[in-house]
């Protein structure tokens, strides 16, 4: 094999190789006599078919094996002995003898990996932020439990549908006048303020009385799980059939024994050990976006530009979604397009560069992740899907690639982890107001 670099500016290289049409031949030959030694054909004994027939019979697709073979032997060997390691799939074009004559011609272009210097993390210092839930915290949690357990009784008297209360209705939702499917229900609850419905359609009932009728416009969310409802206008017929209104539920013991506790104080415990987890899940965030801010700084590497457009055309998909739902985040609403993609494409530079720093952190000390950790995360996502869970495992079972993007975020969580064992951690104890104001990443 013979290799020309042809362009080598910064991690971007390119190179000529040329397999000797002899090598291929040869390879070609060897490959022949292995389907001649189990080929069988009629006429001939097994392993006695002569190498002109099983040339005429398999010669093409040999050729196009032995071709295949050559050129990933050929990229293995180019980047193996430059020791080169490709940022992405490198490019390659058959200049000639793509068609099995003469030698073998390729133009191979990459960019690749730039080398990273293990850094020092003996200067890494870092703050945790230490938060206990206080009683008022513990008391809402146990409110809107008493709330979720509430019994709604029937109003007698002659008044309308107020905040709280909760409306039975019958409705017809149509699009331009025409029902649509999956928008017609009789006898549904409403409660007037409440979640679950259609931004804007519980607030429209209020004021109904049983008996009344009433037509309603909304809009559904542009993330409507309905594709061909998301984001469209329609009108729903309604018919107000009965009002009833809360009847509360007591904190107490009573309260704890319907929803399977011992007492008040058991219940107590586990929201506040459910608060107390959650402070610190949020405490590991924090401190995991001051360890990102400090390595960054230690950067002092290129990025490859194709890593950084790739992740940058992922931000800006999300970006876009955003514009268009408008929930694009305030401070990026007086932008005009340049400055936003811009600033995108900082953080997308940003965001390669700290994960090539973690791999190389990970490389050199031999943090890997487990069969077990795998094994661990599968189920977790499994279990995000309530009724689902079998058949999300059997998912990423029969799907490795899939399963391997869960791959990453352990990786890089046991590389954090490591090297929070070697700063210095001090606790600083503050509001839970005070953990919760995450601070937006530096870039």
């Amino acid at each position: 094999m013979q290799v020309t670099e042809t362009l080598s500016e910064g991690l971007k290289h390119a190179f000529t190789v040329v397999v000797p049409s002899a090598e291929l031949e040869k390879k070609e030959e060897a490959r022949l006599k292995e389907v001649g030694a189990s080929a069988n054909l009629p006429g001939f004994r097994p392993g006695k078919v002569p190498l002109s027939v099983i040339r005429q019979r398999f010669g093409a697709s040999v050729k196009g094996e032995v071709l295949e073979q050559a050129v990933n032997d050929a990229l293995r060997n180019l980047f193996e002995e430059r020791n080169l390691r490709p940022a992405q799939q490198p490019k390659v074009d058959v200049v000639s003898g793509g068609d099995g004559k003469g030698d073998l011609e390729l133009k191979v272009e990459t960019e690749v990996l730039p080398e990273i210097k293990e850094p020092d993390l003996s200067d890494v210092s870092l703050v945790r932020l230490k938060a206990t839930p206080d009683a008022a915290t513990v008391d809402k949690a146990l409110n809107d439990i008493a709330k979720r357990q509430r019994d709604f009784v029937v109003v007698e008297e002659d008044r309308p549908a107020a905040q709280g209360d909760a409306l039975v209705v019958d409705f017809v939702g149509k699009r331009d006048g025409v029902p649509f499917e999956g928008g017609t229900a009789e006898d549904v609850s409403v409660e007037i303020g409440g979640e679950g419905f259609i931004p804007g359609f519980a607030e429209q009932l209020e004021g109904m009385k049983p008996g009344e009728e009433k037509i309603i416009t909304v809009t559904f969310p542009e993330e409507y799980g309905a594709k061909e409802l998301a984001g469209q206008v329609a009108t729903f017929d309604i018919k107000a059939k009965e009002l009833k209104k809360p009847v509360e539920v007591e904190v107490n013991d009573d309260l704890a024994k319907k929803i399977g506790f011992e007492n008040l104080d058991k219940i107590r415990e586990v929201i506040t050990k459910q608060v107390e987890d959650e402070y610190e899940q949020l405490s590991r965030l924090r401190q995991k976006r001051d360890l990102l801010d400090k390595l960054a700084e230690k950067t002092d590497f290129p990025a490859p530009e194709s890593m950084v457009e790739a992740e940058f055309e992922q931000i800006w998909a999300r970006v876009e979604a955003d514009r268009k739902s408008g929930e694009l985040d305030e401070e990026d609403q007086g932008k005009d397009e340049e400055t936003l993609k811009a600033d995108y494409r900082k953080i997308a530079e940003r965001r390669v560069k700290l994960g090539l720093l973690l791999a190389e952190i990970g490389r050199a000390k031999g943090i890997t992740v487990t069969q077990d950790e795998m094994a661990r995360a599968i189920r977790a996502e499994a279990m995000r899907y309530r009724g689902q869970e079998q058949a999300v495992f059997d998912f990423f079972m029969k799907n490795p690639q899939a399963a391997e993007s869960l791959r990453g975020p352990i990786f890089e969580n046991k590389v954090i982890d490591y090297i929070t064992e070697l700063a210095k951690v001090e606790d600083k104890d503050v509001t839970p107001e005070e953990l919760a104001d995450m601070p937006a990443a530096n870039v």
